[in-house]
């Protein structure tokens, strides 16, 4: 008897039960060689007052398993509930997510027939570290992190899974035309490991034209790799365009754990109706197949459900308007699949997973060389919340504070400089960055120096917010100018 792999399977909120019940009764019927251990995520174990939507034995089954396949959930509106997918990308370390986007013309409807594209986005850090802060009355922050191992693991893989793919090309998106420290290291990082790669292309776009050109021409593109949001953001358009979000699934893949799901979410409205497409979390599921060694049972379905969608049975949303055969619900459209496996279809093209490659590439350990740099302190940007009057105001309260050890070098307002000689038509908020530099520019400050600083601010009535300290690595700031200075 062929041993059965565990792994642990959530069926979730909204539509999620019965996307579920569809996609395990497929498998099920195709012999997938599994043995499923459920747990409960998601709003009802938020509303019983766990902010992460996960209990603790939840996590044991996880790490038993090492495979999730986990159907969408809903995350109750307001304060203190945190991102369950977040969570557990973060907790298991699932840094990369795989998205494939393809389209199924001419039997799902799209504007772009040939599309045929893979979106690996980061997916621990980004802007999704969710620390967020209310700083001021008017003025709200979120850090965005990135790291130089989060970026070389990352990039590293999008182009071991070109290569293992039989892709020809990667992509990088990013904005590192105005994030030049944070963007620019993730588009640092990209050109450093694509020279390691020179059987395949490589590119970058900034993010906005590059989403530009995969909206209009994304037969132009093959894997592309991005980090966090933008990659979360166009993933779905990428899917949308191919034919509809319902269709894609995604595989979050770690060293050590995988969590397979569909990139949509719960659809509350369209619950208990029978009506929601199962075929995103099915989609995932395949993928699980490949990654747990079943490259057998997963052509087996995927083929089935190719020839399911060739023969024009289609759930409400990705029927043709003009299409005189009802839409079927997500029970029969699993039927359907169920009947058909063993066949193959005619016209789009047949998968083959007999030869598949390993899906996970076990890239634990960042292979790019860091090289430790001289780390300095040269000055502290002091943050106040402050709405007592103009820039040159305040500019001018601060100067005396700076005392022996420092200099008032510039204030920026939403990262505009305003002082010296800031523009009056700038708009400012109550929220101030005031930046403080060593007495001779460029000279190293201690830490005790800026503790006095700060009581001197403190002393003056001002309301510190928070301090970033202002270093140099090897003598390169390792900081932004503001604009406009």
């Amino acid at each position: 008897m062929t041993q059965k792999t565990p792994i642990t399977v959530a069926r979730g909120d909204g539509i999620g039960p019965e996307i579920m019940d569809a996609t395990l009764a497929i498998l099920s019927a195709a012999g997938a060689r599994i043995e499923i251990e459920e747990i409960e995520i998601g709003e009802k174990v938020y509303l019983r007052g766990n902010p992460a939507g996960i209990e603790p034995s939840a996590y044991e089954s996880l790490r038993r398993t090492k495979v999730f396949l986990k159907a969408p959930i809903t995350t109750p509106q307001g304060g203190g509930f945190k991102s369950l997918n977040v969570t557990t990308r973060k907790a298991f370390g699932l840094y990369a997510n795989v998205r494939p986007c393809v389209s199924y013309h001419p039997f799902v409807p799209t504007k772009h027939p040939v599309l045929d594209l893979v979106i690996i986005r980061e997916n621990e850090e980004d802007l999704y570290a969710g620390i967020e802060h209310r700083q001021t009355q008017q003025v709200y922050q979120c850090l965005k992190l990135i790291t130089r191992p989060g970026c070389e693991k990352i990039v590293r893989y999008a182009f071991e899974y070109a290569r293992l793919h039989g892709r020809k090309k990667v992509t990088c998106f990013t904005k590192d035309n105005i994030m030049k420290l944070t963007d620019g290291l993730f588009h640092k990082v990209f050109d450093e490991i694509a020279a390691e790669y020179p059987d395949l292309e490589n590119e970058h776009w900034i993010v906005d034209i590059g989403a530009a050109k995969l909206a209009d021409t994304p037969e132009n593109f093959d894997v592309i790799v991005m980090p966090n949001l933008y990659g979360d953001i166009l993933s779905d358009v990428a899917a949308q365009i191919a034919g509809s979000v319902g269709l894609a699934g995604s595989a979050n893949i770690g060293d050590q754990c995988a969590m397979f799901e569909a990139i949509h979410g719960s659809a509350p409205k369209y619950a208990g109706k029978n009506m929601a497409n199962p075929s995103g979390l099915f989609l995932g599921a395949v993928m699980m197949l490949v990654h747990i060694g079943q490259p057998d049972v997963a052509e087996l379905c995927h083929n089935a459900w190719l020839r399911t969608i060739e023969d024009g049975v289609h759930t409400q949303d990705i029927r043709r308007p003009d299409d005189p055969t009802p839409p079927v619900g997500t029970r029969e459209f699993a039927e359907a699949v169920i009947a058909r496996l063993g066949k193959r279809p005619e016209k789009l093209k047949a998968v083959s997973y007999k030869q598949a490659p390993p899906q996970r590439l076990n890239i634990s350990a960042a292979k790019a060389a860091s090289t430790v740099q001289a780390k300095t302190t040269i000055g502290v940007d002091v943050f106040l919340h402050w709405d007592k009057g103009t820039a040159d105001d305040l500019g001018a309260a601060l100067s005396p504070l700076a005392g022996p050890e420092f200099q008032l070098q510039m204030l920026s307002n939403r990262g505009m400089k305003v002082w010296p000689k800031g523009q009056p038509e700038t708009f400012c908020t109550d929220h101030w960055r005031c930046r403080f530099v060593g007495a001779k520019e460029g000279t190293e400050v201690r830490h005790t120096d800026i503790i006095a600083l700060l009581s001197r601010v403190a002393a003056a009535g001002f309301d510190f917010i928070k301090t970033e300290n202002l270093c140099a690595f090897d003598g390169v700031p390792g900081f932004s100018a503001a604009q406009g200075g």
